[in-house]
């Protein structure tokens, strides 16, 4: 029997670690929208190899995060109106089926999930935690909707989106954040509500509304 013949493994370890940290950075407001990200620098701080920083930066690429190419720096992406109107137009469709399937399968548990976060949420606002913290916050009510909608190819699509979103909500808080902070908890409130009880179709607007806000925002924010 004839076998195909493969390039062996390559172990990636080191590379997604070097990912995970620099996107940390990158959402904890280290490193903002068009900031330079050096190997040489990003190596010496992590303790690794250029060539796994490398690696790494590339997998972020691929997330949206980062830009670069021969002879061109690698940068933070900047948030053009262009990709806020492409990201949250497909946001908007994507949190809009996954409420509606999240309010037909998700388990009490799911549910009981929803409602700890937006507790979060209102604790971290009353405490005026800092806006990394309430994105983050924000982010897992969402990547909860998604698991409560037992979709598999539904939540690949939100995570091809995801790292592009975190990005620009940041944008959106550090431009103008007593509007997010003003309505984060009573929206997401409102999402959970209607995703234990409410009517489908009230549901799928609230979706949509949630995220079209976020986009006025942010275009405002822009220019202004």
């Amino acid at each position: 029997m004839e076998v195909t013949q493969l390039r062996k493994a390559a172990r990636r370890g080191l590379a997604e670690e070097a990912a995970d940290r620099v996107r940390e950075a990158i959402f904890a407001g280290h490193f903002r929208p068009g900031a330079p990200l050096r190997e040489v620098e990003l190596a010496a701080s992590l303790g690794i190899s250029r060539g796994s920083v490398r690696e790494g930066l590339a997998l972020l690429s691929r997330e949206g995060l980062i830009h670069g190419g021969w002879h061109r720096p690698t940068t933070v992406v900047e948030v053009t109106v262009a990709d806020v109107e492409e990201v949250y137009s497909v946001r908007a469709a994507l949190d809009r089926l996954a409420a509606t399937t999240a309010h037909t399968h998700a388990t009490p548990d799911e549910l009981a999930g929803l409602d700890s976060l937006v507790a979060e949420l209102a604790t971290a606002v009353r405490e005026d935690a800092d806006g990394p913290r309430l994105l983050a916050l924000d982010i897992a009510f969402h990547d909860q909707v998604y698991a409560a909608a037992g979709n598999t190819r539904l939540r690949e699509a939100w995570h091809a989106v995801r790292s592009q979103v975190f990005l620009f909500q940041l944008q959106r808080i550090s431009l103008g954040h007593r509007h997010y902070r003003a309505r984060v908890v009573a929206e997401h409130r409102e999402l959970a509500t209607l995703i234990r009880a409410g009517e489908t179709a009230r549901l799928a607007r609230a979706a949509e509304d949630h995220v079209h806000s976020a986009r006025q925002s942010l275009l405002a924010e822009l220019s202004g």
